[in-house]
């Protein structure tokens, strides 16, 4: 009688070859299926297990992308919104026929799992943090939103537990992964525009009604179906009202960081690559926003920020202010490139036609930004978008907010992350937790 193979996950197929691969070169990351029995599909080695944690608006669309994907197998859904859980489980049963998909209402219990090697995690920027260090500490590699993190102390430690546990990390800073993002930042750091002068970067203003609850901010009790006290979690307490939760969270200071900390992961993400940035930050910024005079929608609606970095290059981030154009532009003695996601332009124009020699800066290339991701979830390198890539595109809204509220210039090291010459104005880089939640790391 012939015995049917026993399954076995991948991080467990992973362990136990890692260890008989001791003192062996070479050993391969992938395994033929066939090493285990024609009746598994797909060999350990190559099925990555899923989950994913909050579905309120990217967590639908990242879940898809992933579903979509041979390699993935997603087990488990989890959210604080019983709407959402069962929107996201019905998606994942509807993909593999079958009700198999595990919920979860608390995102520690699901860090529990053995079986899972990866998830997906679309949460508001004040729970960045303590669900990435945990499941970090669980061993599971991790596809996070951007910004990176509600404050700039909260990205060290997140990028200390990735690095710390040996995760993967991919930032849904996707541009990366589009071609003419890449084409701009390769035209940029081989010069074709010689010495930059002046980096300018263009985002969104004013505040979008993505819930759709604009004006509805009635104090009182929340839905049945949403249990508000664990959304709200370590953010400060507010009372319940609809304008104040989901997809229109990010505009409350507490909860996330208006449009400036929305795009920040996008254009000032890809400044930074075009620039060669990616692993420091600006010594200097200086900026002013206009804010609402009332209402729970508190952040900035319009915006100006200048930060300077330590080689002397300016960048102005603005929202509002027509003169500087949406996207990312640098403008260089000998001329100029910008880029969107409408396309890609430079002065003068035949710069576009330009030719990157073997021997030229090459910028890591990635086609699919999900795939990326599991690429490297595979082979263990570095995806295109690290978490300490993430924080530092991310630090540079976390000081420019700062800069706004308190309307002076802030000096900043880049390498031991403090505001220098004010202790009192370096305690604004971290935020005070609301009781039991801590960073546990």
């Amino acid at each position: 009688m012939t015995k049917k193979p026993k399954k076995i996950n991948r991080r467990q197929f992973l362990k136990k070859m890692s260890i008989a691969a001791v003192g062996t070169v070479g050993f391969p990351s992938i395994v033929p299926a066939s090493v285990l029995g024609k009746s598994i599909t797909s060999a350990p080695s190559n099925r990555i297990v899923m989950a994913g944690i909050g579905f309120g608006m990217m967590g639908i669309p990242n879940m898809r992308n992933f579903l979509g994907k041979n390699e993935v197998q997603f087990v488990a859904v989890c959210d604080v919104d019983d709407n959402h859980l069962k929107q996201a489980r019905d998606i994942v049963n509807k993909k593999y026929g079958n009700k198999d998909c595990a919920t979860y209402h608390d995102f520690r219990k699901l860090s529990l799992r053995t079986d899972i090697d990866a998830v997906s995690i679309a949460l508001p920027d004040h729970w960045h943090a303590v669900p990435v260090i945990a499941c970090a500490r669980a061993g599971f590699d991790i596809y996070g939103e951007k910004p990176f993190s509600h404050d700039l102390l909260e990205g060290r430690a997140m990028c200390e537990a990735i690095k710390r546990y040996g995760r993967i990390w991919q930032t849904g800073s996707w541009q990366r992964s589009v071609a003419n993002f890449h084409r701009a930042c390769e035209l940029v750091r081989n010069g074709r525009i010689d010495k930059i002068l002046k980096v300018e970067v263009g985002l969104p203003s004013g505040h979008h009604d993505f819930g759709r609850t604009k004006g509805q901010e009635t104090m009182g009790p929340p839905p049945k179906h949403l249990d508000y006290n664990f959304w709200l979690g370590p953010a400060p307490y507010a009372p319940y009202c609809p304008a104040r939760v989901h997809c229109n969270w990010r505009w409350n200071m507490d909860l996330g960081g208006g449009q400036l900390m929305d795009w920040i992961g996008h254009h000032v993400d890809i400044a930074h690559w075009g620039l060669g940035f990616d692993y420091t930050g600006p010594i200097e910024i200086e900026g002013s926003g206009e804010y609402p005079r009332s209402g729970v929608w508190n952040s900035p609606t319009r915006y100006y920020l200048t930060a300077k970095y330590a080689d002397g290059t300016p960048m102005v981030i603005a929202g509002g202010h027509r003169e500087i154009r949406s996207g990312t532009k640098w403008i260089g003695k000998s001329g100029w490139v910008w880029c969107d996601r409408g396309g890609l332009e430079a002065f003068p124009s035949n710069l576009l036609k330009e030719f990157i020699g073997p021997n030229e800066t090459r910028l890591y290339k990635s086609r699919d930004h999900y795939q990326n991701f599991l690429d490297c979830v595979k082979t263990r390198k570095k995806t295109i978008t690290p978490s300490e890539v993430a924080h530092r595109s991310a630090s540079v809204g976390h000081l420019g907010v700062i800069a706004m509220e308190l309307g002076k210039k802030i000096h900043f090291d880049p390498e031991t992350e403090t505001i220098i010459g004010n202790p009192e104005t370096t305690r604004l880089l971290d935020r005070s937790y609301r009781s039991p939640w801590h960073l546990n790391f």
